[in-house]
């Protein structure tokens, strides 16, 4: 395994992989979640790179951004163990050498504005920008995201049909802890006492997902009911909303094919989960 500092060196490096190429994205701390989108990304290319790269760009808050866990040796050690062939971890300053307040921004109306995207504005505007800088550097013929983050990983397709990329996005299906809890980084910023309540959004999301199968369709009175379970479970609801699985728009009485999605915060964590529900 390569670790790559630079975006010069990483397109030298990309030159000598053959065949099909398979990018994961990530911001580090690395989970296992994260290594099973890279297990996947295995499994459908010859080569896998995998990023790591704290994004200034989307977070709304310097405090965030400071605080966002740093781990790159235990990260790097983790994939190597899993066969990666490239690790690409810039410094700011080679993904935006100047000033990111006059940086070319790639923005995905629409899907971007509701959501995660109304509580954090700005933050996917970062995230499809940088995106899509590591597209072009990479190259790659597919990029494996996690469905824990369902609205980021519409805005990344529509923005890949949108800008005609040859990249194919490869969804993975959320990786949970045994008690149902969604693994993600900021998982670290909880304590005991936090953590033993943090499963109360998923069980809000289930809770909601039987209603569904079982015929209620009274959609906006669901909601009412999980953001009072998400509270009820010691949770500061953000959002919970049922909408289409296929664009996030509001679902008619007969839509077959859902996905709730949910984010509260807890102490300093900001926690987001979503259920897709096939009726």
């Amino acid at each position: 395994m390569r670790q790559i500092p630079d975006a010069a060196s990483l397109r030298e490096a990309r030159k000598a992989l053959p065949g099909r190429v398979a990018l994961v994205p990530t911001m580090g701390n690395l989970h296992q979640g994260h290594l099973t989108l890279v297990r996947r990304a295995r499994e459908v290319a010859d080569n896998v790179v995998v990023s790591i790269f704290v994004n200034p760009l989307q977070f709304d808050r310097q405090e965030d951004l400071d605080a966002y866990p740093r781990t790159l040796d235990k990260d790097a050690a983790l994939l190597e163990k899993e066969g990666v062939d490239l690790v690409f971890n810039p410094p700011v300053d080679d993904i935006y050498p100047e000033s990111m307040q006059t940086h070319t921004r790639v923005e995905v109306p629409g899907l971007s504005d509701i959501f995660c995207g109304a509580s954090r504005p700005g933050h996917f505007a970062g995230v499809a920008t940088i995106v899509c800088k590591l597209f072009n550097m990479v190259q790659p013929d597919c990029a494996v995201f996690g469905k824990k983050d369902f609205q980021q990983l519409l805005i990344v397709r529509h923005m890949v049909e949108d800008l005609a990329m040859p990249v194919e996005i490869i969804g993975v299906d959320t990786v949970r802890e045994a008690d149902g809890l969604a693994m993600s980084s900021r998982n670290n910023y909880l304590d005991e006492a936090q953590r033993a309540r943090a499963p109360a959004l998923y069980a809000a999301l289930q809770h909601t997902a039987a209603a569904l199968r079982a015929g209620r369709r009274d959609f906006t009175a669901l909601e009412a009911e999980a953001t009072d379970l998400i509270a009820a479970g010691g949770l500061e609801p953000d959002y919970l909303g049922i909408r289409r699985a296929a664009d996030l728009g509001m679902p008619d009485p007969d839509e077959r094919s859902l996905v709730i999605l949910g984010a509260a915060y807890l102490g300093l964590a900001r926690l987001i989960d979503n259920l897709e529900v096939e009726l």
